[in-house]
Protein backbone atom coordinates (compact mmCIF):
# COMPACT_ATOMS: atom_id res chain seq x y z
CA UNK A 1 0.00 0.00 0.00
CA UNK A 2 3.00 1.91 0.41
CA UNK A 3 3.74 2.10 -2.73
CA UNK A 4 1.11 2.37 -3.92
CA UNK A 5 0.14 5.31 -6.86
CA UNK A 6 -1.46 7.39 -3.68
CA UNK A 7 0.19 11.21 -4.13
CA UNK A 8 2.93 11.58 -1.80
CA UNK A 9 1.28 13.26 0.70
CA UNK A 10 -1.11 11.05 1.40
CA UNK A 11 1.92 8.18 1.74
CA UNK A 12 3.92 10.41 3.90
CA UNK A 13 0.42 10.40 6.39
CA UNK A 14 0.13 6.71 5.97
CA UNK A 15 4.01 6.51 6.80
CA UNK A 16 3.56 7.92 10.06
CA UNK A 17 0.64 5.57 10.81
CA UNK A 18 2.69 3.03 9.98
CA UNK A 19 5.55 4.67 12.41
CA UNK A 20 2.72 4.95 14.91
CA UNK A 21 2.08 1.00 14.69
CA UNK A 22 5.11 -0.10 14.83
CA UNK A 23 6.70 1.88 17.65
CA UNK A 24 3.22 0.37 19.62
CA UNK A 25 3.97 -3.09 18.20
CA UNK A 26 8.00 -2.60 19.88
CA UNK A 27 9.09 -2.70 15.85
CA UNK A 28 11.29 0.14 16.24
CA UNK A 29 13.78 -0.23 13.82
CA UNK A 30 10.88 -0.18 11.48
CA UNK A 31 9.27 2.71 13.08
CA UNK A 32 12.28 4.77 12.56
CA UNK A 33 12.48 3.77 8.65
CA UNK A 34 8.82 4.89 8.28
CA UNK A 35 9.42 8.11 10.11
CA UNK A 36 12.24 9.03 8.04
CA UNK A 37 10.43 8.22 4.84
CA UNK A 38 7.53 10.94 6.73
CA UNK A 39 10.26 13.97 7.68
CA UNK A 40 11.45 13.36 4.09
CA UNK A 41 8.88 14.59 2.50
CA UNK A 42 7.50 16.78 5.17
CA UNK A 43 10.72 18.30 5.65
CA UNK A 44 9.59 19.91 9.20
CA UNK A 45 11.37 20.27 12.55
CA UNK A 46 8.76 18.18 14.09
CA UNK A 47 8.89 15.10 11.59
CA UNK A 48 12.58 15.42 11.82
CA UNK A 49 12.52 15.19 15.92
CA UNK A 50 9.92 12.32 15.23
CA UNK A 51 12.77 10.58 13.27
CA UNK A 52 15.30 10.93 15.37
CA UNK A 53 13.40 10.50 18.26
CA UNK A 54 12.20 7.08 16.23
CA UNK A 55 15.91 5.96 15.27
CA UNK A 56 17.21 6.92 19.10
CA UNK A 57 14.40 4.49 20.35
CA UNK A 58 15.80 2.06 18.13
CA UNK A 59 19.21 2.20 18.88
CA UNK A 60 18.97 2.09 22.61
CA UNK A 61 17.16 -1.28 21.60
CA UNK A 62 19.92 -2.82 19.22
CA UNK A 63 21.41 -5.79 19.69
CA UNK A 64 24.31 -6.14 17.24
CA UNK A 65 27.04 -2.78 17.32
CA UNK A 66 26.83 -2.71 13.53
CA UNK A 67 23.48 -2.28 14.31
CA UNK A 68 23.48 -0.12 17.13
CA UNK A 69 26.06 2.40 15.46
CA UNK A 70 24.04 2.44 11.98
CA UNK A 71 21.14 3.20 14.25
CA UNK A 72 23.13 6.30 16.16
CA UNK A 73 24.20 7.41 12.82
CA UNK A 74 20.85 7.92 12.07
CA UNK A 75 19.50 9.21 14.69
CA UNK A 76 22.65 12.19 14.79
CA UNK A 77 21.26 12.50 11.45
CA UNK A 78 17.76 13.55 12.39
CA UNK A 79 18.76 15.52 15.54
CA UNK A 80 21.35 17.14 14.11
CA UNK A 81 18.70 19.11 11.58
CA UNK A 82 16.78 19.57 14.98
CA UNK A 83 19.16 21.38 16.68
CA UNK A 84 19.88 23.42 13.88
CA UNK A 85 16.67 24.87 14.15
CA UNK A 86 16.86 24.77 17.91
CA UNK A 87 20.19 24.86 19.48
CA UNK A 88 18.69 25.45 22.58
CA UNK A 89 16.70 22.01 22.90
CA UNK A 90 18.92 20.17 25.66
CA UNK A 91 16.82 17.02 25.56
CA UNK A 92 18.20 16.41 21.37
CA UNK A 93 21.35 17.55 22.39
CA UNK A 94 21.81 15.26 25.47
CA UNK A 95 19.98 12.05 23.12
CA UNK A 96 22.81 12.75 20.60
CA UNK A 97 25.36 12.72 23.27
CA UNK A 98 24.61 8.52 24.60
CA UNK A 99 24.71 8.45 20.85
CA UNK A 100 28.17 9.56 20.90
CA UNK A 101 28.84 7.05 24.03
CA UNK A 102 28.92 3.93 21.72
CA UNK A 103 30.67 5.12 18.74
CA UNK A 104 34.29 5.86 18.31
CA UNK A 105 33.76 9.17 19.13
CA UNK A 106 32.48 8.83 23.16
CA UNK A 107 34.73 11.55 24.47
CA UNK A 108 32.35 14.01 22.15
CA UNK A 109 28.88 12.77 23.69
CA UNK A 110 30.70 13.39 27.38
CA UNK A 111 31.67 16.76 26.21
CA UNK A 112 28.00 17.33 24.80
CA UNK A 113 26.15 15.84 27.80
CA UNK A 114 28.59 18.48 30.38
CA UNK A 115 27.36 21.39 28.21
CA UNK A 116 23.57 20.13 29.03
CA UNK A 117 24.71 20.41 32.52
CA UNK A 118 26.20 23.78 32.09
CA UNK A 119 23.20 25.52 30.88
CA UNK A 120 20.81 23.38 32.82
CA UNK A 121 22.55 22.15 35.95
CA UNK A 122 19.34 20.43 37.02
CA UNK A 123 18.77 18.29 33.44
CA UNK A 124 17.20 14.66 35.11
CA UNK A 125 17.82 13.33 31.54
CA UNK A 126 21.33 14.50 31.89
CA UNK A 127 21.85 13.69 35.21
CA UNK A 128 20.58 10.25 35.10
CA UNK A 129 22.69 9.36 31.78
CA UNK A 130 26.11 10.84 33.70
CA UNK A 131 25.33 8.61 36.37
CA UNK A 132 24.48 5.19 34.43
CA UNK A 133 27.60 6.15 32.35
CA UNK A 134 29.33 6.99 35.81
CA UNK A 135 28.53 3.56 37.03
CA UNK A 136 29.17 2.07 33.67
CA UNK A 137 32.99 2.92 33.62
CA UNK A 138 32.94 2.01 37.54
CA UNK A 139 33.49 5.72 38.45
CA UNK A 140 30.75 5.07 41.84
CA UNK A 141 31.93 7.98 43.96
CA UNK A 142 30.76 10.61 40.13
CA UNK A 143 27.76 8.22 39.97
CA UNK A 144 26.34 9.19 43.42
CA UNK A 145 27.35 12.90 42.73
CA UNK A 146 25.17 12.76 39.51
CA UNK A 147 22.56 10.47 41.14
CA UNK A 148 22.21 12.89 44.13
CA UNK A 149 21.96 15.97 42.15
CA UNK A 150 19.26 14.10 39.87
CA UNK A 151 17.01 13.21 43.26
CA UNK A 152 16.87 16.42 44.79
CA UNK A 153 15.41 17.64 41.23
CA UNK A 154 13.01 14.62 40.94
CA UNK A 155 13.56 12.75 44.89
CA UNK A 156 10.52 9.90 42.62
CA UNK A 157 12.85 9.07 40.43
CA UNK A 158 12.87 5.08 40.00
CA UNK A 159 15.41 4.73 37.66
CA UNK A 160 17.95 7.29 39.60
CA UNK A 161 16.95 6.16 42.96
CA UNK A 162 17.84 2.28 41.82
CA UNK A 163 21.48 3.56 40.29
CA UNK A 164 21.76 5.54 43.43
CA UNK A 165 21.51 1.97 45.13
CA UNK A 166 24.12 0.15 42.63
CA UNK A 167 26.11 2.95 43.62
CA UNK A 168 26.15 3.25 46.86
CA UNK A 169 26.53 -1.01 46.92
CA UNK A 170 29.49 -0.64 44.48
CA UNK A 171 31.63 1.85 47.25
Amino acid sequence: RYLSSLPEEKNAIFADSLRNLYTQAGQFDSAAWYAEQTATFFNTTESFLKAGNSYYEAYTFAMGSEKQEKMAEKTRTWLGKVLASEPKNLEVKTKMAMTYLSSKAPMQGISMMREVLAEDPKNEFALFNMGMLSIQSGQYDRAIGHLNKLLVVNPNHIQGNLLLGVALMNT
